[in-house]
């Protein structure tokens, strides 16, 4: 019984590990994507706008 609950935590903290870590890569992505974005949207209007 010991060896089943040292597997289920360890696939427990494993999975929390590398959800952890594309939860910051896919924000760091996000902000990549916002920030181009938002640049983007600036020129245009700063083309129309002159």
């Amino acid at each position: 019984m010991k060896i089943l609950s040292f597997l289920l935590a360890f696939v427990f903290f494993a999975g929390c590990s590398n959800t952890w870590h594309g939860i910051k890569e896919d924000t760091n992505n996000a902000t990549e994507w916002t920030k181009e974005k938002v640049n983007s949207g600036a020129t245009y209007i700063k083309e129309k706008t002159e």
